[in-house]
């Protein structure tokens, strides 16, 4: 994998991002390589155990687009919202299944707007899907699947809501 052509065009995706809107909704976007995989992670600091570096947080929630090898060669772009060790949110108290059943539950009503999305995980993985795409393309999907995120990303509050102390 180029990784630095794909950086490139992930980095312009990001770019491309209503700020004014990640502002309103304390959504920080970051682009960077893990595992072999060049992500665009969107998140909030609220959603992990530390502020300071929510992105490697023990405790964090996100949203995560990525592409490495396997998906260039099936022309394809992942995407998921990532759950980890909630119950070590500072503020909540989070058992990670219950968690993940009521955000599955709210999700449901906006799963047709989400192509090829899976939500039969275990509660790390909140849900999961993916898109067609070609090289041609691919910045624009990325975009797409990332304001998409940014129209639900009020469910992961609301579900953290259910468990404050």
């Amino acid at each position: 994998m180029d990784t630095s052509f794909y950086l490139e065009k992930f980095k312009k995706a990001a770019d491309q991002l209503d700020q004014k809107m990640l502002h309103e909704k304390e959504i920080e976007a970051a682009v960077g390589v893990v595992l072999d995989a060049v992500f665009l992670k969107l998140y909030k600091k609220s959603w992990a155990s530390s502020a300071r570096d929510p992105l490697t947080a023990v405790s964090r929630i996100f949203f995560s687009i990525w592409i490495n090898d396997t998906a260039i060669q099936e022309q394809k772009i992942y995407y998921n919202i990532h759950a980890f060790k909630l119950r070590h949110l500072k503020g909540y108290a989070i058992q990670s299944r219950q968690f993940a059943d009521l955000f599955r539950s709210s999700f449901n009503i906006f799963e047709t707007q989400w192509p090829n999305v899976r939500v039969s995980y275990g509660p790390l993985t909140l849900m999961q899907g993916w898109v067609r795409c070609d090289a041609d393309d691919f910045q624009n999907e990325i975009l797409s699947l990332a304001n998409n995120f940014l129209s639900i990303a009020h469910l992961v509050d609301d579900t953290l809501i259910q468990f404050k102390k």
